[in-house]
């Protein structure tokens, strides 16, 4: 949750899941993002399979951070370099996100 704090304190509206609804299954996870019209950041790697194998709810975007062992410092480091990016494609998109690099695919339906 250091996270959640770390990008409200620098500006972004962050609505967590942990906070609203704990334990909530994978697909509901995806129904809210998309029902609340958020982009999804996450560490899990399910919502991928669930997106594009299942055809399961598909929100705004799609952030997931490949970061292993992750400190919050560095995670917050890393999500605001690319969210701050003029040129980064954030709707539409499943982005991503390595300590050095970001990929990005069409969610598209």
């Amino acid at each position: 949750m250091k996270c959640v704090s770390h990008l409200r304190s620098a500006g972004y509206d962050i609505a967590a899941i942990a906070e609203e609804s704990p334990g909530a299954p994978d697909v509901d996870v995806l129904r809210i993002a998309r029902d609340s019209d958020r982009v999804l950041i996450t560490f899990d790697r399910d919502f991928g399979e669930l997106i594009y194998r299942h055809l399961a709810p598909v929100p705004p975007g799609v952030i997931y951070l490949r970061v292993p062992s992750p400190s919050p410092a560095h995670v917050v480091a890393i999500l605001l370099t690319f969210l701050e990016d003029p040129e980064a494609i954030i709707p539409g998109r499943f982005s991503v996100l390595t300590s050095d690099t970001v990929r990005q695919r069409a969610l598209g339906r």
